[in-house]
């Protein structure tokens, strides 16, 4: 039986994840730079577009869950869990078909919802798309071969592997009731003259471990991981993402990508989209990446990529900017209820958005785990 997390491990998830970084766990501040958005977005010098195409990959209709609709059984719980978790969008697809969907909280099919820490995900696959174009040649090259700015600093020894993985040894605080923290100084400390805003920070911090030894979770550093890209690709994050899925996997609406003080994309964060395409991003996934019949990621690359490469917890733990709780399902998290939830065997896809009035809470993350599993125990029985 496929569970996400079962509430005797939960607790001690989220004690795990507290004790290592931090009480804002899986993403970003929630500020004026990063805050969720239940309206569309309006594109200003701070965003770059992520343009969509002419075609879209249609979403059709699936098989209703009967004891999710009117007069189920489990309709009541539907709308207890919408209305007590606060979440503004739920979507749910089975083989690529819709079979559940629901907006509230002023949300809506057209608008935009900002990712949060969810991008992680979306970034790490385009790190396997630069691999498979050519651009980059392994997860084991140093991460300096392609950012020469942090060459002589604690990133000399540092491979993309350990910025995927978020293992790179460097000294990192994302506590955010530290206002000392790295979190909090990020977008506050000088810039040094010509250099990126990401880099100029980042090279200054001191290693703290043997790169592949410490895991710390790190925003900071899935911001370099889209600096490296961009710097292999020499396209922008936006452009690549749009280049390689936006377009051609027929993404619903443009999406956006706010960016940092140099222009530079928030590869940690802060990419706005519709519900639907969340969606669309986990049946991707759920393909293996796999576009008119052809990966645009290296063959196995979801396989290691959703797969523990960092163990935190009995049977738990870190991939390439993914999380994984059991070894059926893997999910994309944000803070305040953000996630795409991936199951292969039931080729299921559950994105969600949500405006939790807390960055995270134990008892909201047992809420949702129950719920999947409510969902997973109707799918078991057709």
């Amino acid at each position: 039986m496929c569970r996400l997390v079962n509430s005797q491990i939960l607790p001690v998830i989220g004690l795990a994840i507290t004790m290592t970084i931090g009480p804002y766990s899986f993403a970003q501040q929630t500020s004026n730079e990063d805050s969720i958005s239940q309206e569309p977005s309006q594109l200003n010098q701070n965003e770059h577009e992520v343009p969509m195409g002419n075609k879209i990959h249609e979403l059709p209709q699936g098989l209703p869950f009967a004891a999710f609709s009117a007069g189920g059984e489990k309709e009541k719980a539907l709308e207890d869990f919408m209305t007590e978790q606060k979440v503004a969008g739920f979507l749910i697809l089975q083989d690529g078909k819709i079979r559940l969907e629901r907006y509230a909280l002023g949300h809506s099919e057209s608008n935009l919802w900002s990712s949060l820490s969810v991008a992680k995900s979306v970034t790490s696959t385009l790190v396997g798309a630069a691999i498979k174009d050519g651009y980059i040649k392994s997860v084991d090259d140093y991460v300096t071969d392609y950012i020469p700015d942090l060459k002589g600093s604690a990133y000399d020894s540092v491979t993309i592997r350990h910025l995927l993985t978020m293992t790179t040894g460097v000294r990192w605080n994302e506590n955010y009731t530290d206002p000392d923290s790295d979190i909090a100084k990020f977008d506050k400390d000088p810039i040094e003259p010509g250099m990126n805003a990401t880099v100029s920070y980042m090279r200054r911090l001191p290693a703290e471990a043997e790169p592949g030894t410490k895991w710390v979770y790190s925003t900071g550093e899935t911001h370099l991981l889209g600096v490296l890209v961009s710097s292999a690709t020499h396209q922008t994050l936006s452009h690549y993402l749009s280049s390689k899925i936006w377009i051609p996997y027929g993404m619903e609406q443009t999406a956006t990508w706010r960016l940092d003080r140099t222009g530079q994309e928030m590869a940690g964060c802060c990419l706005q989209m519709r519900l639907r395409d969340f969606a669309r991003f986990g049946q991707f996934v759920l393909e293996d990446g796999r576009i008119n019949g052809k990966s645009i990621v290296p063959d196995g690359w979801f396989d290691t990529a959703t797969q523990i490469q960092v163990p935190l917890w009995p049977g738990a733990g870190y991939g390439y900017g993914w999380w994984i709780f059991n070894g059926d399902s893997f999910e994309a998290l944000g803070i305040h209820g953000q996630m795409i939830y991936i199951d292969p065997s039931r080729k299921l896809v559950i994105a969600v958005n949500s405006a939790w009035p807390e960055a995270e809470s134990n008892e909201r993350y047992i809420a949702v785990a129950n719920f999947v599993k409510s969902i997973t125990d109707e799918i078991d029985k057709e």
